[in-house]
């Protein structure tokens, strides 16, 4: 089934310049970009964003990294897009992530985890509802699909 779901790229991932290659990594899999947007979030949106973590411990800090800098918000489009990013981004620390994930090969603690990914179709939804209009998002076909669907 063809999904779309909203990527993030953290401050870490820009500072680090790892956005060519996990951008590249999402590309190579098949997934379709649809939306990108580098930003800095507002702090209103980063609390918006992470609101199912609103008066956990660690959530002003969660917030106060992510507006700490720019950020790649993305709207990536494919056959189970959401569970595809999902397992390729590896497990939230990566210390438990497997090599071969973008965390398990570039990241080392949790709070500098590089990437967020829609962790289902409905927060999907709501999150690039939350960072793109209807407008921003790009209905297009590429010529190489045949090479990666029947």
């Amino acid at each position: 089934m063809i999904e779309r779901t909203f990527v993030l790229l953290k401050p870490d991932a820009v500072q680090r310049g790892l956005m060519g290659e996990i951008v590249g990594r999402l590309e190579s899999k098949g997934l379709k970009p649809v939306a990108m947007k580098f930003m800095r979030l507002p702090k209103e949106l980063a609390e918006r964003h992470y609101a199912e973590h609103k008066g956990k411990s660690f959530f002003p800090g969660l917030i106060e990294y992510i507006i700490s800098g720019p950020v790649l918000c993305m709207v990536w489009e494919g056959e189970n897009a959401v569970a595809s990013v999902r397992t390729m981004m590896g497990k939230t620390n990566p210390q438990d992530a497997l090599p071969g994930t973008i965390r398990g090969d570039l990241c080392q603690q949790t709070g500098r985890n590089a990437i967020h990914g829609s962790d289902s179709v409905d927060s999907a939804r709501r999150e690039i509802s939350n960072f793109f209009n209807d407008y921003e998002i790009t209905e297009w076909k590429r010529s190489i699909d045949p090479w990666f669907f029947e």
